[in-house]
């Protein structure tokens, strides 16, 4: 069984859903002969860090909204997270623009090392307040799951890899993604936003079952709400 996710690495319930999936798979009898890959999607193309300004300032004036309103979301989704065992720095984080990331992780993934590198972006951004868009600390992450550094410097000093993380975002709006994360299990079920891990267990082993039966050729949703998310919300994040 292969499965694609769409994810950013600043986006709060792309981390989440992650960890959801992840406790899913764990305990899924054929865990083994499921094969993850991990797409690329940016909610923010045009975002840059703004020195001097923290995340809280910079989200309220992207989205319109009040200091209050932004404290209010970042309880609820720090909540969340926090049942799976992650702690969000909200008060240090820094938003960035994750397009080089986005470069570093497709090195990593020729590497056999997308799986990690993704993790430790993600744990960059929300636990270690770590800016995604700085260059010499996309390096050192990248040192520090084991891929070269002149291998890494390469791709950040280049365009290399541009275009393969533009062919997944061109993908996702083919497959009518509007938020993340967004899960597609064997190029034909799909399952959006950072559901519940009980609903991962039973697309896992609803998939596994009619792979064993007959393969259905036709892209199905099987996320049980329709409603499309946002950061609000608690279920994905949505473009800016």
């Amino acid at each position: 069984m292969k499965v694609e996710i769409w994810s950013d690495f600043v986006c709060p319930f792309c981390y989440i859903g992650k960890r959801r999936f992840e406790h899913a798979l764990e305990k899924f009898s054929y865990r083994d002969q499921v094969t993850v890959q991990f797409r690329s999607y940016q909610l923010d193309p045009a975002a840059q860090h703004i020195p001097g300004k923290n995340y809280a300032e910079t989200f309220s004036e992207l989205k319109g909204i009040s200091l209050e309103q932004v404290s209010v979301m970042n309880k609820q989704v720090g909540d969340q997270a926090e049942e799976v065992g992650l702690t969000y720095n909200f008060e240090t984080m820094k938003y960035s623009n994750t397009f080089d990331a986005h470069r570093l992780a497709k090195l990593a993934a020729e590497n056999e090392k997308e799986a990690e590198l993704t993790e430790r972006l993600f744990q960059a951004h929300f636990l270690d307040s770590d800016l995604l868009s700085d260059k010499n600390t996309l390096i050192r992450l990248a040192e520090e799951i084991g891929l070269n550094r002149e291998d890494a410097e390469t791709v950040l000093e280049s365009c290399k890899f541009r275009n393969k993380v533009n062919e997944d975002i061109d993908l996702a709006k083919q497959l009518g993604v509007q938020g993340v994360p967004f899960f597609v299990f064997n190029e034909k079920y799909a399952v959006s936003g950072a559901q519940p891990e009980e609903t991962f267990t039973q697309v896992l082993e609803k998939v596994w079952q009619e792979e064993q039966e007959k393969p259905k050729p036709v892209l199905q949703s099987l996320n049980p709400n329709e409603n499309k998310t946002s950061y609000c919300t608690g279920d994905g994040c949505e473009n800016k």
